[in-house]
């Protein structure tokens, strides 16, 4: 914590002074994709810190953690589709074969 009274536009003039910018970003989710699973963080804050050139992000917001898919709700209704069976086993296919959807219609087609 900086010692004294803080004041933001005299921040904003030294920050200016050592080359840093900051602009805050209309973000409406931001997703970081980790092995097997994503963080979802909605309605964030996000900053963008350009100093000298060279870019960083922060982001502050509630995270909550959920599976990674490789596919979407459209791709399970192909499949389903096109094999003839439950959501659930198309889903299931597309799991298997990394979101491929010939590899899991050609599966459930056997």
């Amino acid at each position: 914590m900086l010692p004294g009274s803080f004041d933001p536009s005299k921040m904003s003039k030294m920050m200016k002074q050592l080359g840093m910018e900051t602009n805050e970003l209309d973000a409406t989710q931001v997703v970081i994709q980790l092995n097997g699973k994503e963080l979802v963080i909605k309605d964030p804050k996000v900053v963008e810190i350009d100093m000298k050139g060279q870019k960083s992000y922060q982001v502050m917001g509630e995270a909550e953690e959920r599976d990674k898919k490789s596919f979407t709700d459209a791709d399970i209704d192909m499949v389903s589709t096109e094999a003839h069976v439950s959501d659930q086993q198309a889903e299931e296919a597309l799991k298997k074969h990394d979101g491929d959807i010939a590899e899991a219609i050609m599966e459930l087609q056997d």
